[in-house]
């Protein structure tokens, strides 16, 4: 659409369907307003000529399997109604323009930037430039663009806003260049590459399919090329359930380390056993192992692989219970999820800074709330070591909690939030 015939779509309330379907009825005056300000910053930042494109990748949830993708396990995620717009316009050459709101602009030539360069790590230019390589890997077409870009998938807040701005590229670069016709699941997976290669992170694939994908996903990586995804057919908002996402205001500065460990002790021990990751393990054979393991990859990584194993046995028991209509029995293996997570994986807090660990007193004080009801849960959420808990509650007792939380951790630190079922997506 050009300039003013987005902006009219918008306001007229022409995208309503498509709205309603991301968001919900009850935000759809903040929706028109939102996207109605973005076109307008587009066109003051790169001017309003041309034809202009309109498009969204959602944030994510992990509900279980934590920290088990990078070794080839199971987890359950879900795409959430909070998202990255991105106001997008073709360019003619190869450069890459972009403005993300309350940040200045970038400004990258991927064509001159086609392998890792290890100085450029951890930027936004080396995502686009990684994007941009593996879509011409696989043949596909690449070129430059104008976008202004808002998001209210909070950096830090474990919902992946780094996997949604991957995606996002991904995104970009299929409506753009080929016609929308890239396959979403085929964009996580080279965003994975991007964050792997170009932005130096070892992440595993689970943040970047949920965020592409949609709804609740069962997805088994046990060969991450061709990943195994099963949607889950089951509604929170109707079993009378929220989803609550609490923001500790730890800094995930400085924790590559913490997570680049996980992965690296849980394959230290898959290589002890003979294999590359431990998704290929026999778990009959590292428990006969243990003694002999602890000389060689030390006690931590054993406790590791000890909730890798445990995780992919409650994410088969998780998807069962749903589909089958248990939720009470999903949510007690989310708190044994959490459990595990917190004594064995070892990721609610860092050893680097052990005084701070507001990820512990956030599941001690939820614990105490909401601990003996069965129509609860809590846990660790997404990567740990700082960040964010969820908690699965009532709708009737959700903003009684919110109001806890806020309390404990400042204003609008608790967001309620609900399952979208539909992933990156086209607008207008």
């Amino acid at each position: 659409m050009t300039y003013s015939a987005l902006l009219q779509a918008i306001v007229s309330g022409e995208l309503d369907s498509t709205l309603l379907s991301l968001y919900g009825a009850h935000v759809l005056p903040a929706a028109h307003d939102r996207l109605a300000a973005a076109v307008r910053a587009f066109g003051m930042r790169y001017g309003e000529q041309g034809e202009l494109m309109l498009l969204s990748v959602p944030g994510r949830s992990e509900l279980s399997g934590n920290h088990t993708d990078h070794n080839h396990g199971c987890v359950i995620a879900a795409s959430i109604d909070l998202d990255i717009i991105a106001v997008v316009r073709a360019r003619d050459d190869s450069f890459i323009r972009f403005t993300s709101e309350g940040f200045g602009e970038e400004f990258i030539d991927p064509a001159s930037y086609s392998v890792p360069d290890a100085s450029k790590f951890y930027s936004s230019a080396s995502l686009c430039a990684g994007m941009t390589a593996a879509f011409r890997d696989a043949g596909l077409a690449v070129g430059g663009f104008d976008a202004y870009l808002t998001s209210d998938v909070l950096r830090g807040s474990g919902l992946s806003s780094s996997a949604a701005f991957e995606v996002m590229l991904g995104t970009i670069l299929s409506h753009l260049f080929n016609g929308g016709t890239v396959d979403p699941i085929e964009i996580a997976k080279m965003a994975q590459f991007a964050e792997n290669h170009f932005f130096g992170k070892p992440c595993g694939l689970m943040d970047q399919v949920a965020c592409a994908h949609g709804g609740i996903v069962a997805i088994d990586f046990a060969d991450p090329a061709a990943p195994v995804i099963t949607p889950v057919d089951f509604d929170l908002s109707g079993a009378g359930l929220a989803l609550c996402i609490v923001n500790t205001g730890g800094n995930h500065a400085d924790l590559n380390d913490d997570y680049a460990s996980v992965p690296a002790e849980m394959k230290a021990v898959a290589a002890a056993l003979g294999v590359p990751v431990l998704r290929q393990a026999d778990e009959d054979a590292f428990t006969a192992a243990i003694p002999a393991l602890r000389g060689s990859v030390g006690d931590r990584a054993i406790l590791r692989a000890l909730h890798f194993f445990g995780e992919n046995r409650r994410v088969a028991a998780q998807v069962e219970a749903l589909r089958e209509g248990r939720p009470n029995e999903f949510l007690s293996l989310v708190i044994a999820s959490g459990r595990s997570s917190f004594c064995y994986l070892q990721n609610v807090y860092t050893t680097q800074n052990p005084a701070e660990q507001g990820l512990s007193l956030a599941l001690a004080r939820t614990e105490q709330l909401l601990g003996g009801r069965a129509d609860t849960a809590w846990r660790v959420h997404g990567g740990g070591f700082a960040g964010t808990i969820q908690a699965i509650v009532p709708i009737t007792i959700a903003q009684d909690y919110a109001c806890e939380m806020n309390a404990l951790f400042g204003a609008g630190a608790c967001r309620i939030l609900r399952v979208r079922q539909v992933g990156t997506a086209r607008l207008a």
